[in-house]
C-alpha cells in the first residue's frame, strides 16, 4: 500500500505577520483550519504539522493532531520537511503551506491520484491566469509547461514572452499558468534536497522549486481551478476571517 503523508510546515516567527499560524479565525487557530481541510482529502493517510515551536506543537496536540518539532534554523518548508523524513513512513509526501486555511481538499486528492497513476519526482498544481494584473505580478509565480504537463520553468516574470504583441494582448494569444505553492515529492527525491548544489536560478528568482529543476528532477503539473489564498499580512488575515465566517 502506498503511504501518503501531508506535512504542514508551521513557523511561529514568520517575518511579515509573526505568530500568524496561531491567529484566531472563527474560534480556531489558523493552522487548525489548514489541518482540518487537508484531513478531508480521502487519499491522504496521515497529516502532521512540522513546527519550530513547542507552543504550536502543544496547540496541535490540544485538538488531537500530531506535531513534530524541527530545527528553528530550517530556512524553508521544504527544508523543514526534509529534516524529519526519517520519522515518516511515507512513500509520497505533500507539502501544504501552514498559511493556507482555505486549501481545497479536492485539489490535494487530484494531486495524489495523478501521482499514483503516474509516479514522478515532484508534482504541483497550476491554474490558468486570466487577468493582466496576475500576469504582471511577480508574487504570482508563472510556469511554462510541456504538452504532457511537465514543468519547463518557473518564474516571477511572465513566461513565455509573446514577441509579436503588447503585453496587454498576451492573454488573447497564449495560455499562461500560475503556480500554487503545494508540492508533492517522492520521499527519495525530497531526501536529497539538502545535498543538492546551490542553484543560481533559485537564488535569482527566490523560488526553491528551481533547485530541483536545475538539478535535473522533473516536475509534473496538475491543472486546477483553485486559487491560493495565503495569509501573509494582517489584511490577508482579515480577508480570510470574512470568508470563513460567511460559510
Amino acid at each position: 500500500m502506498t503511504m501518503v503523508f501531508a506535512i504542514i510546515p508551521a513557523r511561529l516567527a514568520s517575518t511579515r505577520l509573526p505568530r500568524k499560524v496561531l491567529a484566531d479565525i472563527d474560534g480556531k487557530p489558523l493552522v487548525q483550519h489548514v489541518w482540518d481541510r487537508v484531513s478531508r482529502a480521502r487519499n491522504i493517510n496521515n497529516v502532521i504539522v512540522a513546527t519550530d515551536s513547542s507552543e504550536v506543537a502543544q496547540v496541535v496536540s490540544g485538538w488531537g493532531g500530531k506535531a513534530i518539532l524541527t530545527d528553528p534554523a530550517c530556512q524553508s518548508g521544504t527544508e523543514r520537511i526534509a529534516s524529519i523524513l526519517g520519522e515518516l513512513d511515507a512513500d509520497f509526501v505533500l507539502n501544504v503551506q501552514g498559511d493556507e486555511p482555505l486549501v481545497e481538499p479536492g485539489m490535494l486528492e487530484a494531486l495524489v491520484a495523478s501521482w499514483k497513476s503516474s509516479p514522478c519526482d515532484l508534482i504541483t498544481p497550476v491554474h490558468r491566469i486570466t487577468n493582466i494584473d496576475d500576469l504582471s505580478n511577480p508574487n504570482v509565480v508563472k510556469v511554462a509547461k510541456a504538452h504532457d504537463g511537465r514543468a519547463l520553468y518557473f518564474s516571477r516574470s511572465p513566461i513565455p514572452y509573446v514577441r509579436d504583441y503588447p503585453i496587454e494582448k498576451w492573454l488573447e494569444h497564449q495560455a499562461f499558468w500560475g503556480h500554487i505553492g503545494v508540492y508533492g515529492y517522492r520521499k527519495e527525491v525530497l531526501a536529497k534536497f539538502a545535498g543538492l548544489p546551490a542553484s543560481p536560478l533559485q537564488l535569482a528568482e527566490n523560488l526553491e522549486q528551481l533547485r530541483f529543476l536545475e538539478a535535473g528532477y522533473s516536475f509534473q503539473t496538475v491543472e486546477t481551478t483553485y486559487h491560493s489564498v495565503s495569509v501573509d499580512t494582517q489584511e490577508d488575515l482579515e480577508k480570510v476571517r470574512r470568508i470563513i465566517c460567511q460559510k
